[in-house]
């Protein structure tokens, strides 16, 4: 018999809540403290589980916070979801190949990470203004106009956070697909999140890009007045300053968000063409 197993995971719906008096579940889209409730969950790997009244040892789990490592939760299997099961991915004739050639381009994913204002918006735009002048084929997620819409739900919490890169990065392979040049400008401030994105990606169609840019720099700029708020103390969960930022280890391309945009927009060119 095997021993235990760690993999990502996300709490993806939370169903309910028990009052553990009465034993009556009730709806809930959050739990609290000592909480008890029913939820989903999702892992980036497959795992051997089995219902906690079959078996306790296959049938248990605890949940660890990826940023301080404590545990959160513990919890018991109910059943797995057999949504997975029922889906069979259909073959298209068009594929990804095909959708390039017409372009006349290889798809591409540049993931640009860094802290709040440290430019990633900026230099996204002006490499897609180079790119389209080239007549190149291009789409740029960004992480406020995701947010706004397909992740509106989503607060700033690491597991929200996680979710936000998440769907960010399934979007991001759909358009990979469709043959497109895709830049992500995201804050995506953890490292086990980032990772798991690129894992969606065969090699060579992903590039970490970390825009490198001092703490001091972004709070001078302060384009959203985030900073300035964080300071007042009416935003607790700022990225750099309330909740942890952890840059890449070994990314792709590192670039000076202080810089010259110019000579950034030329790197991340130089790097497609690699």
């Amino acid at each position: 018999m095997g021993g235990s197993r760690t993999v990502p995971a996300v709490v993806t719906t939370v169903r309910g809540r028990m009052d553990v008096v009465s034993g009556k579940q009730f709806a809930a889209r959050t739990l609290g403290l000592n909480d008890i409730g029913t939820v989903e969950l999702t892992t980036d790997t497959p795992i051997c589980l089995d219902g906690y009244l079959t078996c306790r040892d296959t049938g248990s789990f605890l949940l660890v916070d990826r940023v301080s490592k404590e545990t959160v939760a513990a919890g018991m299997v109910r059943h797995a979801l057999r949504r997975g099961r029922n889906v069979v991915p259909h073959t298209y004739t068009v594929n990804r190949g095909a959708r390039q050639r017409l372009k006349g381009q290889r798809a591409k994913v540049l993931w640009l990470t860094g802290l709040p204002g440290a430019g990633k918006s900026t230099i996204a735009n002006a490499l897609e203004r180079r790119l389209h002048a080239m007549g190149l084929h291009t789409y740029v997620l960004d992480g406020d106009n995701v947010r706004s819409g397909l992740n509106k739900d989503l607060g700033f919490t690491p597991e929200d956070r996680a979710e936000n890169v998440r769907r960010v990065a399934e979007l991001t392979r759909i358009l990979l697909d469709a043959g497109l040049i895709v830049i992500v400008a995201l804050v995506s401030p953890f490292r086990t999140d980032r990772a798991v994105a690129k894992n969606l990606f065969q090699p060579g169609d992903f590039a970490e890009v970390w825009v490198d840019t001092p703490a001091e720099v972004c709070a001078r700029r302060d384009p959203k007045g985030l900073y300035a708020q964080a300071k007042a103390g009416t935003l607790p969960n700022l990225t750099g300053l309330g909740q942890a930022y952890e840059p890449p280890e070994y990314a792709d391309l590192v670039v000076d968000g202080a810089g010259s945009l110019d000579d950034a927009t030329d790197e991340l060119c130089a790097l497609l063409r690699d």
